[in-house]
Parts: C-alpha cells; structure tokens; sequence
C-alpha cells in the first residue's frame, strides 16, 4: 500500500504510558482485510483501529478494529482514541458517527474527555459454579453472560486486585473475555473496581475495556444508579464515567497522543 500514518494512543487517562494503548490508522477508503490484520500483528497492540471516510453516509465513518490475531466487533479504547486522533489530528469537530459491526456508533469531544455513545449489553444473570472460581482462585459471589463477555463479581475490590487467574481454565469460560469486578473500597475516587482476561482473542488481560462496561452499566446500576464513576485496576490502570441510558451507555474518558509513526509496507 506504500506509506500510511498511524498515531498510537493511551486512551481511558490523560498520563502518557497509562490507561490502554491502540494505534489508529485513518485511511482514504477501505483496506484489505488480510493487510489489516498484518498490521495490527505488527503493532502488537490489545487493538488497532482503521476509519475511512463512509461512502454511504457524508460526514460520518466506517471504523474496524484488529486485535494481533482477530477482527472484534466492538472495542471501546480504541473507538475513543480514534474519535482523539480525528479531533486533535484532522480537526474534526461535533459528533463523529462510526459505522462498525456493531451498528452506528458516536463520540463527541466534552468536558471532561471524549464520550462515547455504545449500545448496552444484554446481561442474564447465570448460577456461579465451581469452574470459574476455579479458574480465578476467588470467591464468587454472582456471575452473569452478556453477549460476548462472562461478567464475575468478587467480594471486594482487594479480590480483584490480587486475582491471577489461570488462563487454560478462563478460556474455556466465555466466547470472548471474562470480567471480574467488585464494589469499590470506601472513599476510593471510583465506585466499581474491575479487570478484564480475554485468552481467547490473544489478550492475556486488557488495561482498559470501553467495551466491557457496556456490561458492567447493566450489572452496577441496579444498586448504584444509573451513572458511576469506574476504574479498571490493571497494571496500566485506567477511568471511565459510566452512565447506562436505556439501551445505550455513554463512556467517557480521557486520551493522550504518545507517539506517530509511518508503515512503510
């Protein structure tokens, strides 16, 4: 394809080195499927995301994002550091709509970040079994589906902090990831603590996932309202303001540009 750009960001913080890292490549039209996933293997990156201009709608977006081994259908991180490089990088301005595969996305720059208008997940509440504390050397205290991720909550922030799950076991536990989550410890800055193991797509476990908080807006707001604040307590660590609105959830956090680059092939 000869040279194109990519800007590589820290997305969920405004430290550089924190948060989760994405690299977004902003195209003229569609790209090769096969080259894609060549180029998010080389970047070696939880996701990369590719955006070109929409031909079906003016203005708008077509947006695809590739972990090292797969395409996934929804990836929140590397939706907002996308909407980050638009806004910073090519000055664009209002709302920026992504069409995606899962339906028409939206990001809008605000007072404090970027916001990201997702769908809700659909969550089933499922019986915790041995398996899965199994696999998380914890205590379950209730576990629940959504439509990709198994969502496990703990009995404390602590649980979820310490937890080194064995990977095998996780794997055979969801489709795509497992979320483990707890109320947050009193007086802390977030109300919901939570991390995130997703084998099965090649990510061991992700800094901060926009995406599973599609869930965790569903699992929380019963008992805490319907807008929290979130962190995810990974090594990198990261903070999202969660607010569940009907079937939609709004995320928001902030993004920080920490490098820009050139593919040459």
């Amino acid at each position: 394809m000869g040279s194109t750009a990519f800007v590589q960001v820290d997305a969920f913080t405004d430290v550089p080195f924190g948060g989760n890292p994405a690299a977004v490549i902003v195209l003229e039209g569609p790209a090769d499927d096969a080259w894609m996933q060549s180029v998010a293997l080389e970047m070696n990156l939880s996701e990369t995301a590719f955006c070109h201009p929409s031909a079906a709608v003016d203005g708008e977006w077509d947006l695809r994002w590739f972990t090292p081994t797969t395409e996934v259908d929804l990836c929140g991180h590397a939706t907002l550091a996308t909407a980050h490089v638009l806004a910073s990088e090519h000055g664009v301005t209002g709302e920026m709509a992504f069409h995606t595969r899962s339906g028409r996305l939206a990001a809008e720059v605000v007072e404090g970040g970027i916001r990201l208008d997702f769908p809700a997940d659909e969550v089933t509440y499922v019986p915790a079994t041995p398996e899965m504390a199994t696999a998380l050397g914890r205590q379950v205290v209730a576990a629940g589906r959504g439509l990709s991720d198994l969502v496990v909550e703990l009995r404390s922030a602590s649980d979820v902090r310490s937890c080194i799950p064995d990977m095998g076991l996780l794997a055979g536990l969801a489709d795509r990831g497992v979320i483990i989550t707890a109320a947050a410890e009193v007086g802390a800055a977030a109300e919901v603590v939570s991390r995130v193991f997703a084998p099965n797509i090649g990510i061991p476990e992700d800094p901060v996932t926009g995406s599973a908080h599609t869930t965790l807006a569903v699992w929380w707001a019963p008992r805490l309202g319907s807008a929290f604040p979130a962190e995810q307590v990974s090594a990198r660590g990261g903070r999202i303001h969660v607010e569940l609105l009907g079937d939609r959830v709004h995320l928001t956090g902030r993004a920080v540009t920490v490098a820009r680059g050139m593919l040459l092939a």
